[in-house]
C-alpha cells in the first residue's frame, strides 16, 4: 500500500506539469519504443512573420506562381499553411530587419552553447532559407562577436 500511495502524491503535480506544457504548445506521444516523444507546436513569432510576409512580398509571390505552373523545381508550396520553402526550409523575404532579427534570436538563444558562425547557420538552415544566408551569418557574427 505504501507504494501506492508515493504513486499517487506524484500524480497530481505529474497532471499539473502535462497541463502547464499542453498550454504552452507542447504535445506528448506516444513512441514506438513505448517511451514518450515531446513535439513543440508552438512557433516562434519570427516564423509566423516570415509567413505573413511571404504572402506580400512581390518576388515570393511569383515563385508561387511558377511553382503553380511547374516551371521551378527547388522551391515548392507547404501543403498544410501554403508557405514557400526552398529544399523544405523556409524562403525568408529581406523585408523589415527579419532576417537580422532572426540572426540576433538565434545568436543570443540562452541554450546556444557556440555563438561562432558556423554553429549559427547550421542552426539557421535546419528552418529558414534566403540568398547569401551563409555570407550574412558570417558577418553578423563579426560585428557582434560576443552578443
Amino acid at each position: 500500500m505504501g507504494s501506492l500511495a508515493h504513486l499517487e502524491a506524484y500524480q497530481k503535480p505529474l497532471a499539473n506539469e502535462v497541463h502547464r506544457l499542453s498550454s504552452l504548445g507542447v504535445i506528448l506521444a506516444d513512441s514506438s519504443e513505448g517511451g514518450v516523444i515531446v513535439q513543440n507546436r508552438v512557433e516562434s513569432s519570427l516564423v509566423v512573420e516570415v509567413k505573413e510576409n511571404q504572402y506580400n512580398h512581390p518576388l515570393l509571390a511569383q515563385l508561387k506562381e511558377r511553382i503553380h505552373k511547374h516551371k521551378t523545381m527547388a522551391f515548392s508550396l507547404d501543403m498544410s499553411d501554403g508557405t514557400l520553402r526552398y529544399q523544405g526550409r523556409l524562403s525568408v523575404p529581406n523585408v523589415d530587419d527579419l532576417r537580422e532579427r532572426i540572426m540576433t534570436e538565434d545568436h543570443t538563444f540562452r541554450y546556444s552553447v557556440d555563438p561562432g558562425s558556423t554553429k549559427l547557420y547550421r542552426d539557421l538552415k535546419e528552418v529558414y532559407w534566403w540568398n547569401d544566408m551563409k555570407i550574412n551569418v558570417a558577418d553578423f557574427v563579426a560585428r557582434y562577436p560576443n552578443y
